[in-house]
């Protein structure tokens, strides 16, 4: 099968405890296989997409409860469309490219017949007519739709918790926030809840909790994956894959990279199978390692060792590694700013005297500071995107691949904005920097995760290719995945 060409990756283990890790390609339990692996099970009859629901559907009863991952399951529907694929696949005439797997959806997609909560009090709960782009995709493929997963309210934030949901709690240490706003898709990701997880992206929303909970995820190049309804965010908004080996994330994107001609922003340019070249490697490649950005105030030691490491791996691999920094200028958190909390502003706005009793209060407090802001100052800030891009056009005319790390930190206490030792500021973006620049330019950019802290907490490399390099991430990214297979959980560590 030509998404199986990536192979099938063994695991990596944390040095300081081993016990609860597992092998996926040799464990007994299917939830803990990739799509990958289980698609091949399919083909040979040794599985059925029956049995892997029912049990990933008893992995989310025994799990949601300590990590908080789903806000909607639908058993029932899953449940039938895992009837209606193995049928299929007793035909052998699967229906495309996921036919039978599981996946779970952000609590911000449409999913025909779920809600669409948006981890909000403030919306509604009624159950939504119509799929957004890359579930349509999906369906279409033949997935199995487990439930949506947990947000933080409108996304509007890089932790896990919201006013709907409460918190939800990192698998590597539940005392820890897995970061957001995909909060609830990593968590599932890495439990075994579903092998196949849609997040969205605006400022790191992918890439921030793939970096704290251990898990592979790409935010695509932003017009290859299509967007509906258009989100305020515009074009710094991007959907994609959360998963637990690059080979399923790139099955994924060969999925949802169609065109939709909803999205007004959309390539229409047929999908590439991201599963090509996959093992190709980096041989021969230009990469740039830019440890802090060029503004980045601090990095702890552990996770600077720890990526440093990464990167000279890419150095053995065959690639030309060269430390530089791109010439941005400065922080380009003012343009971000001025775009997200004027469209945070927006969002709130449809729900009037509502959004004040019943929204997170930092959402809150943003929004006001949003509403202020200028057409011309909004203009700007797009102008600033301009000029980043092609910063980057310049940049990548060297580089083919840059390098950075996804977080200069590991995961922190849950339910805090901030790390409450008061040393990594007071607002999400102080210290998660390395994220946000890449949804102003649109670049493909990757979170994979490449060690683990004395404390044993996930740590993540980020890998940025320019705009429509999506594969060559993918490639990047899988290439360091055959050296350094990701680690990953048979069940949540309790504190």
């Amino acid at each position: 099968m030509a998404q199986g060409r990536g192979g099938v990756p063994g695991s990596g283990r944390a040095d300081n405890d081993e016990r609860a890790l597992t092998h996926m390609s040799t464990s007994t339990d299917p939830t803990l296989w990739s799509a990958a692996e289980l698609l091949v099970a399919y083909r040979d009859r040794k599985l059925s997409p029956v049995e892997v629901t029912k049990a990933t559907l008893a992995r989310i009863e025994k799990f949601n409860p300590i990590v908080n991952a789903y806000i909607h399951v639908d058993m029932d529907g899953a449940l039938a469309e895992a009837k209606a694929s193995e049928a299929r696949w007793m035909t052998g005439a699967p229906k495309g490219l996921v036919d039978g797997v599981p996946v779970g959806v952000k609590d911000n997609f449409l999913v025909a017949d779920m809600p669409a909560r948006f981890g909000s009090q403030l919306t509604s709960d009624a159950t939504q007519t119509t799929d957004s782009p890359s579930v349509a995709r999906l369906r279409e493929h033949g997935a199995v739709f487990l439930g949506k997963t947990t947000m933080p309210e409108y996304g509007w934030k890089a932790t896990s918790d919201s006013p709907l949901t409460g918190l939800t709690r990192n698998p590597w240490d539940t005392r820890m926030t897995t970061g957001g706003s995909s909060s609830g898709a990593v968590a599932s990701a890495v439990l075994g809840m579903g092998p196949l997880q849609l997040g969205t992206d605006g400022g790191g929303s992918i890439r921030i909790p793939a970096a704290f909970t251990g898990c592979f995820g790409i935010k695509p190049t932003r017009a290859r994956v299509p967007i509906y309804p258009a989100a305020p965010l515009g074009t710094i908004a991007h959907h994609g894959p959360l998963t637990r080996t690059v080979t399923d994330a790139a099955i994924m994107m060969s999925v949802i990279s169609q065109p939709d001609a909803r999205d007004v922003y959309a390539w229409i340019a047929p999908a590439t199978y991201y599963t090509n070249n996959l093992d190709d490697g980096v041989r021969g490649l230009r990469i740039a390692y830019s440890p802090r950005l060029g503004y980045a105030p601090r990095v702890d030691p552990e996770i600077e060792a720890a990526v440093a490491k990464a990167v000279r791996t890419f150095e053995s691999l065959g690639a030309k590694v060269e430390q530089v920094d791109p010439e941005l200028g400065g922080d380009p958190i003012p343009a971000w700013n001025t775009i997200w909390w004027s469209s945070m502003a927006l969002a709130l706005q449809a729900f009037g005297d509502r959004a004040a009793q019943l929204a997170d209060p930092g959402l809150l407090a943003g929004a006001g500071q949003g509403a202020g802001t200028l057409a011309t100052d909004y203009m700007r800030a797009q102008l600033k995107r301009a000029e980043l891009h092609n910063v980057f056009v310049r940049f990548h005319q060297t580089y083919d691949l840059l390098l950075t790390p996804s977080l200069p930190l590991p995961a922190f206490e849950v339910g805090h904005l901030v790390p409450p030792s008061g040393e990594w500021g007071t607002a999400w973006c102080d210290w998660a920097p390395f994220s946000y620049p890449f949804n102003l330019t649109q670049q493909p950019a990757s979170s994979v995760p490449c060690g683990f802290t004395s404390q044993g907490l996930p740590i993540g490399l980020q890998i940025v290719g320019p705009i429509g390099a999506d594969d060559r991430v993918l490639r990047a990214s899988r290439a360091f995945e055959t050296t350094a297979p990701f680690a990953m959980l048979d069940e949540p560590r309790q504190h």
